[in-house]
């Protein structure tokens, strides 16, 4: 599966900091739950590559505002 395969599955997503300082992005799909822990650092590096994408993926769209999806 790429990138730019879709797919029709429905996801949640929490993302929240734990009670060891840690920044934990749960991901629950049907039976499957995925907790991924980093440090704060490497949170803040993930945030600019989320804000990169979508940056990229406005300007593609040509600036304007695409469907939202989650």
């Amino acid at each position: 599966m790429g990138i730019n395969n879709e797919r029709d599955i429905e996801a949640n997503i929490q993302i929240g900091p734990t009670d060891r300082g840690m920044v934990r992005i749960f991901i629950e799909a049907g039976t499957v739950e995925i907790p991924m822990d980093f440090d704060p650092e490497e949170a803040e590096e993930i945030a600019e590559e989320i804000l990169a994408a979508a940056a990229a993926a406005r300007a593609a769209n040509g600036g304007g505002k695409g469907k939202k999806k989650r």
